[in-house]
């Protein structure tokens, strides 16, 4: 979409005030027929009817590019819901007025999900109006930069450690696998895992150039995805008293065969695809649970115990080595790269850079 099309001619032109990614899109039967994402100047016009009855105005610092993200950027479905669209399903900024009274200006505050870059406009845009009631103020701790690295990717991460902990696996019951394990829900999940003592098995597609990296995080075995990938028995070898699948799809299948009595995995991607080829088998002879993880409206307590867990849990040392820096402008060509599987760990946006 182009700048003029956006602000509404040359009138509106003149009160562009902040610059942003926008998506455009025709749909028809619910099919996009037609599809644009650039970065460009933004009228302030568009935040109009934002963030509800009681809306916070953010000038944002950081956002993070997600796998969600890539897919509203490319013009994949499922996940745009209105057009034009500022994409970014997490933020990082300050506060520069708030009709929220749990919210002042000047405060920084992060947000994951809740709608943003789907059904509302998003993070990646130096300004955005949403509404308060996923918005946290910054945990203690945690610098912007870091929450923004940490993003929807780490929080997703570590609502799933808190679903297995919740279902009482525990280190010494055997080791757990992560799925995914180089991506950014992956990385978290095994630096945190390892950190709290389980025996971390990663599995990823690239086992040669990320094999380091990942027993740099904390991995004691990385694993070929392609030994997961394709269809299996019903019921196979136990190996497993937990895991992460960020993957869905036949691995999710395998997974679940392999995993031991009354053992747990939770789900929260579809990398591989949303589909669950499989059988109730693990389920009714072996006792496997399977919890999937909603990020997008989780509670606000859930929210507030999972940012203190990583505040926590997570090495500020170790997040570094996942965390690669982009500007806004950036944000396009990357955001092809981690659908293309090709994004190792966090991408952090420089908003205002």
């Amino acid at each position: 979409m182009h700048a003029s099309s956006c602000a509404g001619g040359s009138e509106e032109r003149a009160s562009v005030s902040f610059r942003g990614i926008i998506i455009e899109q025709d749909l028809q039967a619910g099919r996009i027929q037609d599809h644009r994402a650039e970065v460009t100047d933004l009228s302030e016009s568009l935040l109009v009817g934002s963030g509800g009855d009681e809306p916070v105005d953010i000038d944002v610092m950081y956002s993070g590019l997600n796998y969600k993200d890539g897919l509203a950027i490319a013009g994949r479905p499922g996940v745009a819901r209105i057009s034009p669209l500022i994409p970014g399903i997490d933020l990082v900024g300050r506060v520069s007025a708030s009709k929220d009274a749990r919210f002042a200006p000047g405060e920084t505050v992060v947000l994951t999900g809740g709608g943003i870059g789907e059904s509302a406009h998003g993070g990646l845009a130096t300004r955005a109006r949403v509404s308060g009631n996923y918005l946290l103020a910054l945990p203690e701790g945690v610098s912007a930069r870091q929450a923004a690295v940490i993003g929807t990717a780490g929080f997703t991460a570590m609502l799933s450690v808190l679903a297995l902990e919740r279902e009482g696996v525990a280190p010494d019951q055997g080791p757990v696998v992560v799925t995914g394990a180089s991506g950014g829900v992956g990385s978290v999940a095994v630096a945190v895992l390892a950190h709290l003592g389980f025996e971390v098995v990663a599995a990823t597609g690239r086992v040669d150039s990320e094999g380091d990296y990942l027993r740099g995080l904390g991995a004691s075995q990385v694993l070929d995805r392609r030994e997961l990938a394709d269809p299996g028995p019903a019921l196979q070898k136990r190996r497993w008293a937990g895991g992460v699948d960020t993957a869905g799809s036949h691995t999710l299948v395998n997974l679940l065969a392999q995993t031991r009595d009354e053992g747990v995995l939770t789900t929260c991607g579809l990398a591989q695809g949303p589909d669950l080829p499989g059988s109730v088998m693990p389920f009714i002879l072996r006792g496997v649970s399977l919890v999937g993880i909603n990020s997008v409206t989780a509670s606000r307590d859930l929210r507030q115990r999972a940012w203190r867990r990583l505040a926590d849990d997570l090495s500020s040392d170790l997040l570094e080595t996942m965390t690669s820096e982009i500007s806004l402008d950036e944000v396009p060509a990357r955001a092809e790269d981690i659908l293309q599987g090709r994004v190792r760990g966090r991408t952090v946006v420089s908003v205002q850079g």
